[in-house]
């Protein structure tokens, strides 16, 4: 009688909800570094075509091979 303000399933939604923010974070994370990583490889390879290391053509296929 003393718990009013939890209702039935309190201490089970208060486990959901730390759940949910747990999960959303490492999604957020996960995809914010994936991303720099994908970032910086493009950034190098554009350094490396600019430098004339690498030719148009293995640039272009480099490229692609980055975006999907």
């Amino acid at each position: 009688m003393m718990n009013w303000g939890y209702g039935m399933f309190g201490g089970f939604g208060m486990l959901l909800f730390w759940g949910v923010v747990i999960v959303l974070a490492v999604l957020l994370l996960r995809q914010v570094t994936r991303g720099g990583t994908r970032s910086r490889a493009r950034q190098i390879l554009e350094e490396r075509y600019a430098k004339g290391e690498i030719s148009k053509e293995e640039f272009d296929e480099r490229r692609k091979d980055l975006s999907e």
